[in-house]
């Protein structure tokens, strides 16, 4: 079996630690912002590693853990490292962060800041002003930021989201200011982009659950029953991976960690889990079944969250044509 995002998580950061600040910096450059972060957060986390356990890790690893017993972290390698990658400014704000827990600023800068911090700090802001922000997030932050703030709030930001057409120059001179205040005078530094639009208002709603999901869905139907369904068209959900033919599934699994399909499926319904198994060998199939009922009772966040995963997987194998989804709407379209 494949190991699990945890330790997965935990033996990325030893290898990073292992192999050295300027080795390390060069991997950390083509990663993105969340996961710099939670590379951060685990570096910093580790305090010392056997050697035994080093030289377990795969060949590449081992060159650089024959010359010591072992390996640690201190925060200036890891300020050092986390510099070499990111410039002075994103690791500044990374470091403040996850070392020192400091300010940031800009629209670049939210993107390395946790949700709670970052609605937080927009909360307040006029709706239209959020939605622009929001927009220029990725789908499952800007999901869990959405999470957090009220009700109505909620449903505001969300519509605007999905009648959103492009960032104007105007919203953007707006987004400066708010982010200027926001951010103790630092000036925010964005770029036009076409940006919003039902596609990013159901992506977002892929990520913010199924409560906070219906009464948004059901806001935006009152104002719009057309544009409501159209958003639902654009959704997808696990239980969807119905609709994707044998041949997509196929291709989806060969995408996914063992743990992962395991804690995702403890989540799905009969029906799918028979259709993930027809799509299996058999011997694969018998061996996922058992550690199904092996397994013990999971928390729905984990299961959630290991579905959202996977979520992501079908959505970048559709993106690149080689699957075919079906949004929560499709089974209310005519053919």
């Amino acid at each position: 079996m494949a190991a699990g995002p945890e330790d997965g998580l935990e033996k990325s950061a030893m290898l990073l630690l292992s192999l050295g600040e300027d080795a390390a910096a060069e991997v950390l450059k083509h990663l993105g912002p969340r996961e710099v972060q939670k590379l951060g957060h685990a570096m910093a986390a580790i305090k010392s590693v056997p050697r035994d356990r080093i030289e377990q890790l795969i060949d590449e690893v081992e060159a650089h853990a024959a010359k010591g017993a072992g390996l640690s972290a201190d925060e200036n390698m890891i300020r050092a490292m986390l510099t070499k990658a990111l410039g002075d400014d994103k690791a500044a704000n990374l470091i403040g962060r996850i070392l020192q827990g400091g300010d940031t600023a800009g629209i670049e800068s939210l993107k390395w800041m946790d949700a709670a911090t970052v609605a937080d700090l927009i909360k307040n802001e006029h709706p239209q002003i959020v939605a622009t922000i929001l927009v220029h997030l990725e789908y499952d932050h800007a999901g869990e930021i959405l999470k957090l703030f009220t009700e109505r709030l909620r449903n505001d930001v969300l519509l605007r989201i999905a009648t959103l057409d492009g960032v104007q120059p105007v919203a953007l001179r707006e987004l400066n200011e708010a982010m200027a205040r926001m951010m103790a005078g630092a000036s925010a530094s964005v770029k036009k982009a076409a940006m919003g639009g039902i596609r990013h208002a159901a992506e977002i709603l892929n990520f913010v659950g199924q409560a906070a999901e219906t009464s948004i869905v059901d806001n935006v139907r009152e104002y719009d029953p057309d544009l409501a369904q159209k958003i639902l068209d654009e959704m997808f959900v696990f239980e969807n991976l119905l609709d994707v033919d044998d041949r997509g599934i196929q291709l989806l699994l060969r995408e996914i960690q063992s743990d992962s399909l395991i804690l995702a499926l403890k989540g799905a319904s009969p029906e799918l889990r028979e259709k993930i198994f027809k799509n299996m060998s058999q011997r694969a199939a018998e061996m996922l079944k058992e550690d199904l009922e092996s397994k013990g009772p999971v928390r729905l966040s984990e299961v959630e969250a290991e579905q959202k995963e996977i979520i992501k997987i079908a959505r970048r194998l559709a993106d690149e044509g080689q699957i075919q989804l079906g949004g929560k709407g499709a089974e209310d379209q005519m053919i």
